[in-house]
C-alpha cells in the first residue's frame, strides 16, 4: 500500500503466531495465523470445523474494551494542535461526567442493584475517562511541539545554526521534474533540535522536533550512515511545516554539503542495531538487485536500496505492507519461544522454551526482551508499536498465567500506544495496521467457514479469507491517499504470502549471524532470494497488466463510497454464491477489466481508433507523440515527467517494442529507459 506514510499492513497487521487462537495464555501478535505461515491446525478459532483447533467453541467475543478505545483514539486525533484552552474545556466535558457515571455506578453495585444497569453505566463512564486521557496527553503533546522559538523563527524563514539530535534513519525522495529543471534527490531525517542560535548571537536550549531536508552533494553516503540518538551541529534555513497539527515544528533545509559534523557518537543500543542492520545489507550485497533491495525491507524495513520502478510495483498491487516491519515479523520471533497456540493452555510449554527449561515467567520475560530488541532494530513504525504491544500483553498472559482474548488485547494495545504517542491517532499507517489486525481476527475467520461450507478446501477458504478481510477493510482508507483501488491486490497478495515466511525466517537468521559469521549469512541470504524474488516477480507481474489499478475518486467521500459497496457486497455474496453463472460474469467481468484485451477496449471507448498512425497521449507535461513504425512498434517523442503515463499510453496502443525515442528537451535519467521500455 501506499501513501506517503501509509504503509499497508494486511501481513503483518493480521499475522500472529501460527495456529489457533484458542484462547489459551499463548504468544501471538494480537492476530490469528498469517496465511502461508505454518499450522498445529486446519481451522481458524472458533470456526467449529470438525476436528480444527477452533471446533472447541469459545464464548462471545470480549468488546468491552473496544469503545474506550475508540474514545480514546477520536479524542486525540481531534485535539491534537488545538489551543490549551480548548483542550482543557474537552477533558472537563468529558472527565466530569466520568466521575459522575462512574460514581453511580460504584453505588448502584454496593446498595445491590440491577448488575446490568450499573455496568452499562460503568462502562459509559470508562469510555469517557478514555477520552479526557486522550485529549489531555494530545493536548500536552500538541503544545510541547509548539514551545519554544523555533516555531516562530519558522515563520520567518530564519536562519539559524544548531544543535540537534538524529531521531530516525536518512530516507531519500525520489528526483522530481518540474518543467526544464530536475530537483534533486533529497535526504530527510527526522531530529530534534536541542540547541538554537541565531545569526545576533542569541541561543536557547530546546527540544522541538524537526525534519532536516539534506542536498549533501558528494557526501551523501556519510549521512545515510547517521544512526538514530547521533548528535550534530549544523546550520540552515527554518520553514513551517507543509500542514497544521503535524508532529513536527518546523522544516530545517541544511546548508552544510559536506560530511555531517558529529558532535556525539550514537548510544551504544543504536549502534549494536546499526551494526545488525549493516551486517544484513552487506550480506545481500553479492544477490540479484531485486533481492537485494527488497529482502532487508522484509526484515527490518530498510529499503533504501528499493527502486522507485519497483517500489511502484508494490503499491499497483497493494504490496507495500511487505516493506515494512509488522507483527508477522515479530510473531516469528515469539513463535521460536513459545511455539504455535494450538494446545491452548499448554502451548507456551513448546518452541525454544521447554528445550532451555525455561519457566514460565522466564519465558515471559525473554519474550519481552526480544521484544523490545525487535523495537530497537526494526524502529518504532506505527505497526511494530502496534505489534510489540499487543506482544507484551500476551506476554504477560503467558507469564502470570491467565487466558486472553485477542481483541480485548488488541483495544488495550490501542489504548497504551495512543496515550504514549497520540500522534499515532493521525497516522494512516497505524489505522490501517489495526483495521487489518480487526478484520483477520473478526471477518477472515466468518468468511473462511462460509467458503468452507461451499466445498472450497480449507488451507485455500483460510488464505483466501484473510487477504479478502484485509483488503476490504484497508481499501478505503488508500483510497483517501492515492485515489485509486488496486484490482490484483487480492490474488497478488495470496501468491506472494506462501513465500513471505520463509524469506522472514531466513533473513532475521542472516541478521542473527552476520556479526560473528559473515559467510554463513550470506549463504541464508543467498537462500532467502529465492522467496524474496519470487515476491518480486508476482508484484512485477501484477503491476504490469493493463487494469492492475483503477482510478477512484479520492478523499474521504471516495472512501465512504468505496466501503459502502464493500458493506453491499458482502451482503450479497451470500445470496449470489447460490447462483454460479453470475459468480461466473462476474469473474470474467473482474479478468476482462484486468487484462484489458485491445479489441474490447477499442470497442468499449473507440480508442485506439483502427489504422491509427499517428497519437498524442496525455504525460501530465504536455502530450507525448507516438508514430507507428510497424507492427506493435511505434516512434515516441517526448515522454513526460511520469514514466507510468507513458505506458499506460502505449499498452492502450499496443505497442510492445518501441525502436525510436526522441526527446526534445531536458529529461530526467531515470525516464530513459523506462520510456523505451514500451
Amino acid at each position: 500500500m501506499s501513501g506517503p506514510e501509509a504503509r499497508l499492513d494486511s501481513r503483518g497487521a493480521g499475522s500472529g503466531i501460527p495456529g489457533s487462537t484458542g484462547g489459551g495464555a499463548s504468544g501471538s501478535a494480537c492476530a490469528p495465523r498469517a496465511p502461508g505461515a505454518p499450522s498445529g491446525s486446519g481451522a481458524p478459532s472458533g470456526s467449529g470445523v470438525p476436528g480444527g483447533a477452533g471446533s472447541r467453541r469459545e464464548g462471545p467475543t470480549d468488546l468491552r474494551l473496544v469503545p474506550p478505545a475508540l474514545a480514546a483514539w477520536a479524542a486525540a486525533a481531534s485535539t491534537l494542535g488545538l489551543p490549551g484552552s480548548r483542550v482543557a474545556a474537552v477533558v472537563v466535558a468529558c472527565l466530569v461526567p466520568a466521575v459522575v457515571l462512574l460514581v453511580a455506578a460504584s453505588r448502584a453495585s454496593r446498595e445491590g442493584r440491577s448488575a446490568g444497569r450499573s455496568r452499562v453505566v460503568a462502562a459509559g463512564g470508562a469510555v469517557l475517562l478514555c477520552a479526557a486521557a486522550g485529549a489531555a496527553v494530545a493536548g500536552l503533546h500538541g503544545a510541547d511541539v509548539r514551545r519554544g522559538p523555533v516555531p516562530g523563527l519558522a515563520e520567518e524563514y530564519a536562519r539559524i545554526d544548531a544543535d540537534v539530535r538524529v531521531t530516525s534513519d536518512p530516507r531519500t525522495t525520489r528526483p522530481a521534474v518540474r518543467g526544464n529543471h530536475s530537483a534533486p534527490a533529497l535526504l530527510l531525517i527526522d531530529a530534534e533540535v536541542m540547541e538554537v542560535r541565531t545569526p545576533n548571537g542569541t541561543g536557547t536550549r530546546v527540544r522541538t522536533p524537526v525534519l532536516l531536508m539534506v542536498a549533501a552533494g558528494g557526501h551523501r553516503a556519510d549521512w545515510q550512515k547517521l544512526l538514530p540518538s547521533t548528535r550534530l551541529r549544523l546550520g540552515g534555513r527554518l520553514s513551517p511545516p507543509a500542514h497544521e497539527g503535524e508532529r513536527l515544528a518546523a522544516v530545517l533545509r541544511v546548508d552544510d554539503e559536506g560530511a555531517p559534523r558529529i558532535t556525539g557518537p550514537p548510544t551504544w543500543i543504536q549502534r549494536a542495531a546499526g551494526e545488525l542492520r549493516a551486517g544484513l545489507r552487506e550480506a545481500t550485497d553479492d544477490l540479484d538487485a531485486d533481492a537485494r533491495a527488497l529482502l532487508p525491507g522484509l526484515v527490518v524495513g530498510d529499503t533504501s536500496r528499493v527502486p522507485s520502478e519497483l517500489h511502484d510495483a508494490f503499491k499497483a498491487t497493494d504490496l507495500t505492507h511487505l516493506l515494512s516491519v509488522s507483527g508477522a515479523n515479530l510473531s516469528i520471533l515469539l513463535f521460536l519461544l513459545v511455539g504455535p497456540p494450538g494446545a491452548a493452555l499448554s502451548a507456551e510449554r513448546r518452541g525454544l522454551a521447554p528445550l532451555l527449561g525455561l519457566s514460565l515467567r522466564g519465558t515471559a520475560l525473554i519474550g519481552g526482551g526480544l521484544t523490545l530488541a525487535f523495537i530497537v532494530v526494526c524502529r518504532p513504525e506505527p505497526s511494530v508499536l502496534r505489534a510489540a504491544a499487543c506482544g507484551l500483553i500476551t506476554l504477560l498472559a503467558i507469564g502470570t498465567g491467565r487466558r486472553r482474548s485477542l481483541i480485548p488485547a488488541l483495544a488495550a494495545a490501542v489504548v497504551l500506544l495512543l496515550l504514549y504517542d497520540p500522534w499515532l491517532a493521525r497516522s494512516y499507517g497505524f489505522l490501517l495496521s489495526v483495521l487489518a489486525t480487526g478484520a483477520l481476527l473478526t471477518l477472515a475467520p466468518r468468511w473462511s467457514v462460509a467458503l468452507r461450507a461451499r466445498r472450497v478446501p480449507g488451507r485455500l477458504a483460510e488464505v483466501l479469507a484473510a487477504a479478502a478481510a484485509a483488503q476490504a477493510v484497508c481499501a478505503p482508507v488508500v483510497v483517501v491517499l492515492a485515489s485509486r483501488v488496486s484490482l490484483v491486490a487480492v490474488p497478488c497478495n495470496l501468491l506472494a504470502e506462501f513465500a513471505v515466511a520463509p524469506a522472514t525466517v531466513l533473513g532475521f537468521a542472516a541478521l542473527a549471524v552476520a556479526p560473528v559469521a559473515p559467510p554463513v549469512a550470506e549463504l541464508l541470504a543467498g537462500i532467502a532470494s529465492w522467496p524474496v524474488g519470487w515476491i518480486a516477480t508476482v508484484a512485477r507481474t501484477g503491476a504490469d497488466l493493463p487494469g492492475a489499478e483503477a482510478q477512484w475518486p479520492g478523499g474521504w467521500s471516495g472512501a465512504a463510497l468505496l466501503a459502502g459497496l464493500t458493506v453491499l457486497a458482502v451482503l450479497l455474496a451470500p445470496r449470489l454464491a447460490r447462483r454460479p453463472w453470475i459468480c461466473a460474469a462476474a469473474g470474467l467481468l473482474l479478468v476482462l477489466a484486468v487484462l484489458r484485451p485491445v479489441p474490447l477496449t477499442r470497442i468499449m471507448t473507440g480508442w485506439p481508433p483502427p489504422g491509427w498512425a499517428f497519437a498524442l497521449c496525455d504525460v501530465g507535461q504536455g502530450d507525448a507523440m507516438v508514430l507507428m513504425a510497424g507492427e506493435g512498434a511505434g516512434v515516441v517523442v517526448d515522454a513526460g515527467p511520469d514514466p507510468r503515463a507513458v505506458d499506460r499510453c502505449l499498452r492502450d496502443l499496443a505497442v510492445t517494442r518501441v525502436p525510436l525515442v526522441v526527446l526534445t528537451h531536458f529529461f530526467s535519467p531515470q525516464l530513459e529507459t523506462v520510456s523505451c521500455s514500451g
